[in-house]
C-alpha cells in the first residue's frame, strides 16, 4: 500500500490487532474504501470483522487490545487521535450501524427524543432546525416522519422499522463513511432485501461510502461494487464482485463458491454487474 491516503480513497488501512497472550485477531489486514462505493466484507464468524470495525471507530479497550498500524480516514490516521477527537468523529463522519435495533436503541425513550439526543450530539441550531433533519433523515430511509411515528418507543415498532430508525440515526449528519455490521442478520428474508436496497439507495442518493460487514456472502453480493474476503484474521482475496463470485482465486474463497448454488452464484454475479 502507497505512503498516504489517495484522493479516490476516503478509508485506507494497514492494521494488525492482539490481546496479550494471544494469537492475533487480525494480522496486516489492508482494506481500502473508495469514495462512493460499496465494500463488502465477507467473513465467517471469529474471522476478526466486527474486530475491524471497532478498530476503525476506535471501540476496542486500549487497555487490552493492542492496535497497530495506520488507519487513514479523510487524510487522517485515526490511530492517534484522542478519544475525544474520535467522539467528534463517530455519529458525524463516520456512522455505524448494528445488527440488533431493538437491543441498540434505548426502550425508554420515544423514537424522537433519540433521534434529536444523535442530532444535538454534533450540530448546533433551532429546534426547527432538528425538526427538519429528523423528519428527512426518516423520509429518507421510507419512515413515516409524523409526530404519531417519533411518539412511539422501540417496543412500538416492527424489528424491520427500529433497524430503519438506526439507519436514519446514522445518516442525520451525512457521514462520509457508514459501516454496517451483521446489519441485516436479524431480520426476515423480506425485509432484509428491502434494508439492503434502502441501503445501495443511500449510497448513489448522498455518495455515502458504505462497509457492509457480513457472513453471508449472496446476500450483499447484489449491492456491492467490490468484496472483501477475511479469513482466520487476514485479507486473502478483493475484487469486483463479479470476480469474486465467478472467478475466486484464493483456496477460501473458492470454498465459499462452492457451498453457493451455481444458479443462484451466477444470477447475484449478473445482478452484481449491472447494478
Amino acid at each position: 500500500m502507497t505512503q498516504g491516503l489517495k484522493s479516490d480513497f476516503v478509508l485506507s488501512a494497514h492494521i494488525s490487532v492482539r490481546y496479550a497472550g494471544k494469537p492475533p485477531v487480525l494480522h496486516e489486514v489492508e482494506l481500502d474504501i473508495r469514495r462512493g462505493e460499496v465494500l463488502g466484507l465477507i467473513g465467517q464468524s471469529g474471522s476478526g470483522k466486527s474486530t475491524l470495525a471497532m478498530a476503525i471507530l476506535g471501540l476496542l479497550d486500549r487497555k487490552r487490545a493492542d492496535v497497530g498500524g495506520v488507519i487513514e480516514f479523510d487524510f487522517c490516521d485515526l490511530l492517534k487521535l484522542r478519544e475525544r477527537e474520535m467522539r467528534e468523529l463517530r455519529g458525524r463522519r463516520i456512522s455505524l450501524v448494528l445488527q440488533s435495533p431493538l437491543s441498540s436503541l434505548n426502550p425508554a425513550l420515544k423514537i424522537r427524543t433519540q433521534l434529536k439526543e444523535a442530532w444535538r450530539a454534533h450540530a448546533r441550531g433551532s429546534n426547527a432546525e432538528c425538526d427538519r433533519a429528523i423528519r428527512t433523515a426518516l423520509e429518507s430511509v421510507t419512515l413515516p416522519s409524523s409526530d404519531e411515528f417519533l411518539a412511539k418507543l422501540p417496543s412500538q415498532m416492527s424489528v424491520g422499522q427500529a433497524q430503519r430508525v438506526l439507519i436514519a440515526m446514522a445518516i442525520l449528519h451525512r457521514p462520509s463513511l457508514l459501516i454496517a455490521d451483521e446489519a441485516t442478520s436479524a431480520l426476515d428474508v423480506i425485509t432484509q432485501s428491502e434494508i439492503l436496497a434502502l441501503f445501495r439507495n443511500l449510497n448513489r442518493s448522498f455518495g455515502v461510502s458504505i462497509l457492509y460487514i457480513s457472513h453471508d456472502l449472496a446476500s450483499v453480493a447484489g449491492i456491492c461494487d467490490r468484496i472483501s474476503i477475511l479469513h482466520e484474521g487476514q485479507i486473502v482475496e478483493t475484487g469486483a464482485t463479479d470476480q469474486i463470485l465467478l472467478h475466486p482465486q484464493h483456496e477460501y474463497t473458492q470454498r465459499l463458491m462452492a457451498a453457493m448454488p451455481k444458479m443462484r452464484t451466477e444470477a447475484v454475479a449478473a445482478k452484481a454487474a449491472t447494478a
